[in-house]
């Protein structure tokens, strides 16, 4: 039996460099270098056919440890609910009024860098709270 030895993460999305940067802010990632022989990603976007600029761009875990995050570009926009979203797990661990504190904060921070807060998950006794938001082009994801 084979094993996975990487894991990627695609999203479709109409401005692919725009949502990879949001979430190098949201997870501490980093836009990986350009490809030999080009200084920039934007020299290397430049070389590229004008239909296939600006289609596709990536972040990546600096410490090697997370999965690559690859975002490309789609015609079609969002129009339902995602059937797959991320956890961003910032309270892992905490429980009550202090987990609430962590995961309002960094809402607030992810607000500001263009984010939108869809709604408060309150504990129910089985599972602790969690925050539904959505990224910069409306994909939700859970601060957990």
């Amino acid at each position: 039996m084979a094993s996975v030895k990487q894991l990627q993460i695609t999203f479709d999305c109409a401005e692919p460099e725009r949502v990879a940067r949001f979430w190098c802010e949201v997870l501490g990632y980093v836009v990986p270098p350009p490809p030999e022989g080009f200084a920039t990603w934007g020299d290397f976007d430049r070389s590229l056919p004008p239909e296939s600029q600006g289609s596709a761009f990536a972040c990546v875990d600096p410490s090697g440890e997370g999965p690559r995050l690859f975002f490309q570009r789609v015609p079609e926009e969002k129009v339902v609910k995602n059937r797959l979203h991320l956890d961003v797990r910032v309270g892992t661990g905490l429980v009550g009024e202090e987990r609430l504190a962590v995961l309002e904060a960094e809402c607030a921070r992810l607000v500001a860098l263009g984010a939108a807060r869809v709604r408060l998950l309150p504990a129910d006794g089985v599972e602790e709270s969690c925050l539904v938001m959505r990224d910069v082009e409306g994909n939700e994801f859970c601060l957990d």
